[in-house]
């Protein structure tokens, strides 16, 4: 099995933009209306517009706010550090900075966790691998 989060969104172009710079993916479609976003050619997010129905319902009301209340769009990545830095270049909006789980002790994935909003308001998450915390780790 592989997810495929897709995620209704207000401008297609716009968030396929933010999430490549952050994240460091690419497209894989492109156009106003839906995108593939890929890393290492794997699909890790579709967005879509709230506006197009395709041959289908629509996604999810746009009025309806805040969008994804519940949902975390969480990325496991390797190079935490950058895309820490990148998100401080485009001034994301942070919920919680840059933090350790657990806080303290043994247990836990061990690592780093950085919570924040998309231009939508969706939260996302990127986090380090799990044991990553300790200072040791460099990737692979």
């Amino acid at each position: 099995m592989r997810p495929q989060p897709l995620i209704a969104v207000t401008d297609v172009e716009a968030s396929s933009l933010w999430y490549q710079r952050l994240l460091g993916c690419r497209s894989n479609h492109g156009g106003r209306e839906y995108e593939q976003l890929v890393f290492d050619n794997r699909l890790v997010l579709q967005l879509h517009s709230f506006e197009v129905t395709h041959d289908h319902v629509p996604i999810g009301d746009p009025g309806a706010r805040p969008y994804g209340n519940g949902v975390l769009l969480w990325f496991e990545v390797d190079d935490f550090d950058a895309v820490m830095r990148r998100a401080a270049e485009m001034n994301v909006e942070i919920v919680m900075p840059r933090h350790r789980n657990p806080p303290d002790g043994e247990g836990g994935p061990n690592h780093w966790e950085c919570w924040m909003r998309d231009p939508d308001g969706y939260v996302v998450v990127v986090a380090s691998p799990y044991g990553t915390a300790g200072g040791t780790w460099r990737p692979g």
